[in-house]
């Protein structure tokens, strides 16, 4: 077919190409490669790409910058770093997945007539605004079953369960319960004065696994358990009873993932859950390095769906939050106030009050990414992005939340 359009096309033949024509150009437009693109670029391309942006002008990339999976955002090759993408009809997935996402500028989408709804929404997108109408509104009396309880800490290791028992409770939860170490209760008491602390049974200031008898008990009087903020690998034992007797939904956050060796030791918990984790933590659930996740973020994130039976969400520039079935829900691309340590606790305490709230599993894990990166947002707009810490995050919830029926 192109040699039969070239055959057809009147006028001057085409020139090869050659770099010094992009010399002194106020923009350049890159239509190279369509959205049909897979795989790595090769010569002669590969050359024209260096040659696009070793040029030093603005890049406008026609639908996605060329060496950019549309579908998937994968890179596997040179693609070009466009100013702008401006794509056809809709925005394609792969221009909000890192790696591409790194390559595609501004995005604006073009109307060109296609009937809105042609063709049929596929089962990955941007998380809409509209999951943050979902989250229900705190009931006027406590409400009982409205209880997140956050398991985890040690002895000079609070702050990560506190942050996410502060993020819960700024998110409005009737009840935040921590269990933690009996030597680090009296520091999570004087740190959260309207929680309930469960100071555990211990040794050497670490959870050991006969305090999962007492989770269990708990558990049974909470919406959902977060389990993770804080805990090393040295409680294992005490995760992994943790996470199998306890039947509630279930919030697992890096911390608490390293105590399971694979993947599949995570598909046999016997409630809902929603693992959190980095490329790092996915990849070593999956075999594969970190390196290799972040390279097919979408694709990896799934492949640990399937061997779950979990929600996942993957961490980073742009989460990526995928469900059995198929769905998949991207977030917003990081803002720098996320890159503070402790946001990951915030994520994970948002995500355990809309379980509790009677939210499923998809749809409160889209909402918490929403939420935190609106309340992210908020923040660097106060204190500038470079300088939040978590607290300044769990600080703009209440805003970010009090938002979400606009």
């Amino acid at each position: 077919m192109p040699r039969t359009n070239l055959d057809r096309l009147t006028g001057v033949p085409p020139r090869p190409f050659d770099p010094a024509a992009l010399e002194g150009s106020g923009a350049i437009v890159d239509a190279l490669l369509g959205t049909g693109f897979e795989g790595a670029v090769r010569e002669p391309l590969a050359g024209v790409i260096a040659a696009i942006n070793a040029a030093g002008a603005p890049v406008v990339a026609a639908d996605v910058p060329s060496g950019v999976n549309a579908a998937t955002g994968e890179v596997e090759g040179p693609a070009v770093r466009a100013s702008l993408t401006t794509t056809n009809h809709a925005a394609k997935i792969g221009l909000y997945v890192t790696p591409g996402a790194r390559c595609v500028g501004e995005v604006r989408v073009v109307d060109i007539g296609v009937p809105r709804g042609a063709p049929e929404a596929g089962l990955v997108g941007l998380i809409s605004r509209r999951v943050l109408r979902l989250v229900p509104a705190r009931p006027r009396y406590a409400a009982p079953r409205d209880t997140v309880l956050i398991v985890g800490g040690a002895r000079g290791s609070t702050g990560a369960p506190a942050m996410a028992a502060e993020a819960a409770m700024r998110a409005g939860t009737c009840y935040v319960r921590a269990a933690v170490p009996a030597s680090a209760a009296p520091s999570m008491d004087l740190r959260l004065p309207g929680a309930l602390i469960h100071g555990l049974q211990e040794e050497d200031g670490r959870h050991v696994e006969s305090g999962a008898r007492t989770i269990a008990d708990l558990a049974a009087e909470a919406g959902a358990v977060v389990l993770g903020p804080g805990l090393g690998e040295a409680e294992g034992a005490f995760s992994r009873a943790v996470a199998s007797s306890t039947e509630v939904s279930m919030v697992i956050e890096a911390d608490g993932l390293p105590a399971f060796p694979s993947a599949e030791g995570l598909a046999e918990r016997p409630g809902p859950a929603v693992l959190i984790l980095d490329e790092a933590g996915l990849g070593r659930l999956l075999g594969l390095s970190a390196e290799e996740v972040g390279a097919r973020r979408l694709a990896s994130t799934r492949a640990l769906v399937d061997r779950t039976g979990a929600v996942i969400v993957l961490e980073g520039d742009g989460c990526v939050v995928a469900a059995p079935g198929g769905p998949v829900a991207l977030g917003p691309a990081a803002s720098g106030a996320l890159a503070a340590n402790g946001t990951g606790s915030v994520l994970s305490g948002l995500v355990g009050t809309f379980l509790a709230r009677g939210m499923d599993s998809f749809a409160a894990a889209a909402a918490a990414v929403l939420a935190r990166s609106d309340a992210g947002d908020l923040a660097a707009t106060r204190v500038g992005a470079g300088h939040t810490v978590a607290w300044d995050v769990i600080q703009a919830l209440p805003e970010a939340l009090a938002a979400r029926r606009d």
